[in-house]
């Protein structure tokens, strides 16, 4: 597998060991989160899924900033306990991930509970001259890291000290960056120097390394963390280590709304869970992996009603595949067909993660076979060859069908039957009624085929 890697600026081979390490900066839990969220979560959890159905062992961390400036100004404005509102975000987070068929196999370490950590991180840092102490807290000395910019591709005298860099006139240098900040106003922990709080880098820095060790395989996360954040995860953690911290390092683009940059300043945030309650999970999901997940995403009702029609082809597919028909001849060759999209699936997410060529092959199947059962040509068989790999891909792509439970689909099957009984006699009014009432009550829609062959398909909203 190759993956662009900002630290290299090429698209580098991923050497596998026995175990693959991915670490995923997360959610700082202040607010509900936001689309953009959701596309660095789902591009992450695509390659997750991807890596294990390749059988490779993988271990996924992303992390939770649980103790922020921001969530303890949330706190104060409400006069709540920070802890409050952290709970009641991660609840929220990880709530919408799972809508989002996010794996259950990810790792959600906070922040709060790797004080000591950061403690014991920032000890050495000091011992071994990288960090100084002041009044206001412990920095990071920059100079003293001879390869920060690394990352970003800058240099100390080229970056604007008052872009993204917090002032402090006790710092030597405008760069240098807080390992802890000292404070009487709750919530503060005890340190060896004095009561106070960790900075946001020393959070990742110690994290990664308490739950991935000394060199991580991918560290992701959003483009607008190159500088300085991760920059400063690399000053840190290589201080620390005398190794490389992280071997690719994968960045995904931002998400823009009606070609405008989301941010709260324009007030065109929008929500995880009302993007979901509007347009389903699955259109989320095929529209995050659409646009090559480096380049920025553009989200647009005309993209997320194409993003929709694409789950409706790839559903209904789902459902005539579980409907064959019972002749068992093979009227065209569904195992070449299925194994060379299979094939090329694979080949475009290991060029990299190029999803929407993926998608495009996927979808491809999904039309031609969509044809095929229009054609009455979708047989047992067929279905018995295609349905395995049909599911793989959905599983790669995480795209999830609804499920009934058995009781209500007995009962639909059983209303169905009823129906064509009203067809066959010509009673169609009777046969309209059960139509709608199987679309009120269980959101199912009807197929008709011919010779009174009726499938049914639960649809998303």
């Amino acid at each position: 597998m190759k993956i662009y890697n900002t630290l290299s600026t090429k698209v580098d081979e991923l050497q596998f060991n026995n175990n693959i390490k991915i670490y995923l900066c997360g959610v700082t839990v202040y607010d509900e989160s936001h689309i953009g969220h959701a596309r660095t979560i789902i591009i992450f959890d695509v390659l997750h899924r991807y890596l294990l159905s390749r059988h490779h062992k993988v271990t996924f961390i992303q992390t939770i900033t649980d103790i922020d400036d921001k969530i303890i100004k949330k706190a104060n404005s409400l006069n709540k306990d920070y802890k409050e509102i952290s709970q009641k975000y991660i609840k929220q987070y990880l709530e919408d991930a799972s809508k989002l068929n996010v794996l259950e196999g990810v790792h959600y370490p906070k922040a709060t509970d790797h004080i000591s950590n950061m403690i014991e991180l920032i000890e050495y840092l000091l011992e071994k001259n990288y960090a100084y102490i002041t009044l206001n807290g412990i920095y990071f000395e920059v100079k003293k890291f001879s390869q920060y910019g690394k990352l970003s591709k800058t240099t100390t005298e080229s970056i604007n000290s008052g872009m993204r860099v917090e002032i402090d006139p006790t710092k030597k240098d405008p760069l240098d960056f807080a390992l802890w900040k000292f404070s009487s106003d709750s919530p503060i922990w005890e340190s060896p120097w004095g009561a106070g709080r960790p900075g946001w880098h020393i959070e990742c820095s110690a994290m990664a390394l308490r739950h991935l060790g000394n060199t991580i395989d991918i560290h992701g996360g959003g483009n607008d963390l190159i500088f300085p954040h991760h920059e400063n995860e690399i000053a840190q953690s290589e201080s620390k280590t005398g190794k490389e911290f992280a071997k690719i390092w994968m960045h995904c683009g931002m998400v823009n709304i009606n070609s405008e940059k989301m941010s709260k300043s324009l007030g065109n945030i929008i929500s995880i869970r009302n993007a979901i309650d509007k347009w389903g999970a699955n259109a989320i999901r095929i529209l995050c992996i659409s646009t090559q997940y480096s380049k920025p995403l553009e989200y647009t009702v005309s993209n997320l009603i194409e993003s929709q029609s694409k789950w409706r082809m790839i559903e209904h597919c789902f459902y005539e595949l579980q409907f064959p028909i019972v002749d068992e001849e093979e009227t065209f060759d569904a195992l070449i067909l299925s194994e060379n999209t299979l094939n090329s699936v694979r080949i475009y997410i290991e060029n990299d993660f190029n999803t929407p060529l993926a998608l495009s092959e996927f979808l491809k199947f999904v039309s031609e076979l969509n044809n095929y059962a229009t054609m009455e040509k979708i047989t047992k068989k067929i279905s018995n060859i295609v349905f395995p790999i049909f599911n793989e891909i959905l599983y790669i792509f995480g795209l999830r069908v609804l499920e009934l439970s058995g009781k209500e689909v007995d009962e639909i099957n059983h209303q169905i039957l009823e129906r064509n009984k009203f067809r066959k006699n010509k009673e169609f009014e009777k046969a309209d009624t059960i139509r709608i009432k199987l679309k009120e009550k269980y959101g199912i829609e009807l197929i008709d085929h011919k010779n009174y062959r009726t499938i049914w398909k639960k649809i998303e909203k």
